[in-house]
């Protein structure tokens, strides 16, 4: 592939439309193109993704973004801007970015602890022309304890790696009473949904519905947790920053 082909996404409109009831416009679809373009440009400064030709990246970074807040989709542009939402450990933008040009009328923060990502998240930002959306240098751990963060979002993502109990222990603190946080995740056990439930209950919150799905492409497992704030988090609780979960 030549420098002056840039690679092109398919657009899967049917198949968006029977998997996820929903399709993107086509000032969408051409938001979701740019982003694939940039994020290959930023492929050659920084590791950002081994998921690069067009059908994966339309699986596993837009399609799989998006089914995580499914329910949304359908809902016609009826919440109000004061909807905040926090991709935590976004990364190179994901599930935060597809759900920002998805949803222009939540207000999307990407946090990430690297500053070099934060200054890519920026140049995607600025060039999708994304008003609904901030990039934030720190880790959750942190601004947890921030009165400007804490217990002030309705939507918490979270595709990170790391233990279930442990992204629940970061997104809790972020959420506001009857917030809901999304744990993105691949296999899931009866034994994590255990480990997950004695943590969340920790944190004030309660599992709400574990959904597994096939992607549709590669028909690769996948897991969405879906996790309810229902009291406020405790101040002495989570652990401090570096305080093993």
């Amino acid at each position: 592939m030549g420098e002056m082909t840039p690679a092109v996404l398919p657009e899967m409109t049917s198949l968006w439309q029977e998997t996820l009831f929903w399709q993107p416009d086509s000032d969408q679809q051409m938001q979701f193109q740019r982003l694939y373009e940039l994020i290959l440009e930023g492929n050659r400064q920084f590791n950002l993704t081994r998921i690069t030709e067009p059908e994966d990246f339309w699986e596993k970074h837009l399609w799989d973004s998006l089914r995580g807040v499914l329910p949304a989709l359908k809902e016609d542009g009826n919440v109000n801007s004061s909807f905040k939402v926090i991709d935590i450990g976004s990364g190179a933008g994901f599930p935060g970015l597809p759900v920002a040009i998805t949803k222009p009328d939540w207000t999307v923060t990407l946090l990430d602890g690297t500053s070099k990502k934060i200054a890519f998240l920026n140049t995607l930002i600025d060039d999708l022309k994304l008003q609904n959306t901030t990039a934030l240098i720190g880790r959750a751990e942190e601004i947890r304890k921030q009165k400007q963060h804490r217990q002030q979002y309705d939507l918490a993502l979270i595709r990170a790696v790391g233990s279930a109990s442990a992204c629940a222990e970061y997104a809790l603190p972020l959420l506001k009473t009857q917030g809901q946080a999304i744990l993105y995740r691949g296999h899931w056990t009866d034994e994590e949904t255990e480990a997950l439930t004695a943590a969340v209950e920790m944190l004030g919150g309660a599992i709400e519905s574990i959904e597994g799905f096939t992607t549709p492409l590669t028909q690769g497992v996948r897991h969405c947790i879906y996790l309810r704030k229902v009291s406020a988090t405790s101040v002495e609780i989570p652990r401090p920053t570096g305080v093993p979960v």
